[in-house]
């Protein structure tokens, strides 16, 4: 389906160049001398390389068709991650090295949205939130502020992340999948 450079925004996947672009930042810009364009920061689906490009408003982009599809977590083994649609019961495994570290976060029956582009998997997005139990972190030392002050902590998944002075061991917190960040905890 062809776009305007008008209607680019984050987030959207587009045929450029013979390769898949995720687009991570637009400016839509309007110089005081000549036409409008707007100013696109896109990623390479395939080859994960950035690529910043301007647009004339006129010009037209092919905008990737995409399906997605929810699938449930299962297991995994040395080189795949294996889902299994909740519908229709396929399964599907996806290479370890695509879905590279939100792979951690995988937990059995997690629910992941797998989107498709020509039948074969290019995006698996995890939800915004998952819980974690604190594996190990240190002791909070008194007289440190609340404020400002966040310790280190390893989670049960191997992820390392930054917890406030009240978390201990065996406490179960909730991150935030898309920057791997403390959120609350339960």
């Amino acid at each position: 389906m062809k776009i305007t450079a008008n209607e680019i925004r984050i987030g959207m996947l587009l045929e450029y160049k013979g390769d898949l672009w995720e687009v991570l930042k637009t400016q839509h810009v309007k110089p005081g001398k000549g036409g409008a364009f707007a100013q696109v920061e896109m990623k390479s689906i395939n080859k994960k390389t950035k690529l910043n490009e301007r647009f004339r408003s006129s010009e037209t982009i092919e905008k990737a068709s995409v399906e997605e599809n929810k699938f449930n977590y299962s297991y995994e083994d040395d080189r795949n991650y294996y889902f299994i649609n909740s519908k229709s019961f396929e399964q599907i495994e996806i290479k370890k090295d695509f879905v590279g570290d939100k792979g951690k976060m995988l937990k059995e029956n997690l629910e992941v949205l797998v989107s498709f582009h020509n039948d074969s998997p290019i995006m698996i997005q995890l939800p915004n939130q998952v819980s974690c139990i604190v594996d190990m972190t240190e002791a909070a030392l008194k007289g440190q502020t609340v404020s400002s002050s966040y310790k280190p902590a390893t989670l049960d998944n191997g992820i390392k992340i930054q917890v406030p002075p009240f978390i201990e061991i065996g406490d179960e917190v909730i991150i935030d999948t898309r920057t791997s960040e403390y959120v609350k905890k339960i």
